[in-house]
């Protein structure tokens, strides 16, 4: 028999690591709530033909379909695991699967809002937390399980939307004292002007794409990439020039000087001029510059994209990259026949930002305590006065627990170290005669005796 596995890409979260999660995900929903978004959930599954097409080729490849219920129906032997190659035969890919699990939270949105516009007081802003599943090659940071955490605005098509996702971004990672993360911005109406400025308009997408994938292949690639989608060196060279700053170092291309060099470059392109626009409008009105950042290479390949895009990046001592991301679409819900819509939205990676507070020692460590007390099982009298007096400190919210049996009082003190438990409770009865207890904080070794009237007021204390 092989040893129980669970499937690649996927993770079980014990008790520490569910309250670290939870610690992330509490102030990222507090800070959503202070900005007056609203939550939602979505079923895990979709119909299919809600996601396909909506996230590219990539995105359709990396899906999770789900297998229509009859091809493992046991009363049919022909259909049973053994004689599955046999069933897909002949058989449509509507016949196998008409269902995926969801592959963001965004598509089910506008699935959501489409079905519900009617009913919806607009601008609708709404949060969502929920898993999402996508068929990565797992590594450091990418599962193919994972949770995201979705901000968006519909029916609106002010760009201070865009202003309070960037302040939410900021909200929340310095909360979590990410100080250092950037929130890099570009628009996908200056990669539309880009594709203009190459004479290639219906190539946009071919170019995103391939732009999108500059961190991970570099440029030559990129080109290369671009010279089978039949771009000629021309044009290859104006994107090269682009995707440089005319080769400019980096670190001298200020906020103020990419824009000065934006407007030259599209200084005959309306689509191009738009997207500028709508950068200095971000980078002049929002509170936090410093941490803001313009990539010209910042393309987000998914193809719902209209106007300003995000991607939020781990600080740079951590190697991770993107920890969220998100962007302007202003014709989402147009894919289910509802137009005229307008939305923008921003998502976090929790997972990843899980890495990055593990990785710089960000977690607090009152973060990783559950229990406040164990009350220690002294016999079978004194554990049952324990109990009652246990019960008092869990009506007043104090979390507690009583150790399951009578054993050495060694032995339920390990028990609690390795619990990571604040605080032993021990109650014998010559405590019981005399009305206190002993109070133990296992962290400093410090024991008080505290009088049952008191022990309620002496947790509440700490």
């Amino acid at each position: 028999m092989s040893k129980p596995s669970i499937p690649q890409g996927t993770r079980d979260f014990n008790a520490e690591v569910v309250r670290k999660r939870q610690y992330i995900l509490n102030y990222i929903k507090a800070v959503f709530e202070l900005y007056a978004f609203e939550p939602l959930e979505t079923p895990a599954m979709e119909n299919l033909d809600t996601l396909i097409g909506k996230y590219g080729d990539e995105g359709d490849k990396l899906m999770f379909k789900i297998l229509n219920n009859g091809i493992s129906n046991p009363k049919n032997t022909e259909k049973s695991i053994a004689g599955f190659e046999k069933v897909l035969q002949g058989k449509s890919s509507s016949d196998l699967t008409e269902r995926a699990l969801k592959y963001d939270l965004t598509i089910p949105f506008a699935r959501y809002v489409a079905m519900n516009h009617g009913r919806l007081i607009f601008p609708y802003r709404r949060y969502q937390v929920q898993p999402v599943w996508r068929g990565d090659s797992p590594q450091k940071g990418r599962y193919r399980e994972f949770t995201q955490c979705d901000a968006d605005v519909v029916g609106s098509r002010s760009l201070f939307n865009e202003l309070e996702l960037a302040c939410i971004y900021h909200d929340v990672f310095t909360r979590l004292k990410i100080n250092d993360y950037e929130l890099r911005v570009n628009s996908r109406k200056i990669l539309t002007a880009l594709a203009e400025v190459c004479a290639e308009e219906e190539k946009v997408t071919a170019i995103t794409t391939a732009i999108d994938k500059l961190d991970k292949i570099g440029i030559e690639r990129v080109k290369e990439e671009l010279r089978e989608k039949e771009l000629n060196e021309d044009q290859l060279s104006i994107i090269e020039s682009y995707l440089t700053m005319n080769n400019c170092p980096a670190e001298e291309m200020t906020n103020e000087k990419k824009l000065t060099f934006l407007k030259d470059f599209f200084r005959d392109s309306d689509d191009g001029q738009k997207g500028i626009e709508e950068l200095e409008f971000l980078i002049k009105n929002l509170p936090a510059a410093n941490n803001i950042i313009i990539d010209l290479t910042l393309a987000r390949g998914l193809n719902y994209y209209t106007g300003i895009i995000f991607e939020a990046k781990a600080p740079p001592t951590v190697k991770i990259g993107s920890i969220g991301g998100g962007g302007r679409y202003d014709d989402l819900t147009g894919l289910f026949d509802v137009p005229g819509i307008p939305g923008v939205g921003i998502s976090f990676g929790v997972d990843r930002i899980y890495d990055v507070l593990t990785e710089l020692n960000l977690f607090p460590e009152e973060v990783e305590a559950g229990i406040t007390a164990l009350f220690f099982n002294m016999g079978e009298t004194e554990s049952r006065f324990a109990f009652e007096v246990m019960q008092q400190l869990r009506q007043n919210g104090i979390s507690a627990e009583l150790y399951h049996e009578f054993a050495k009082v060694n032995k339920q003190f390990q028990y609690a170290e390795r619990k990571k438990i604040a605080y032993a409770v021990i109650i014998g009865s010559k405590e019981i005669e005399q009305k206190y207890c002993l109070v133990k904080n296992l962290a400093t070794g410090l024991q008080e005796v505290v009088v049952f009237e008191r022990l309620n007021d002496f947790f509440n204390s700490k």
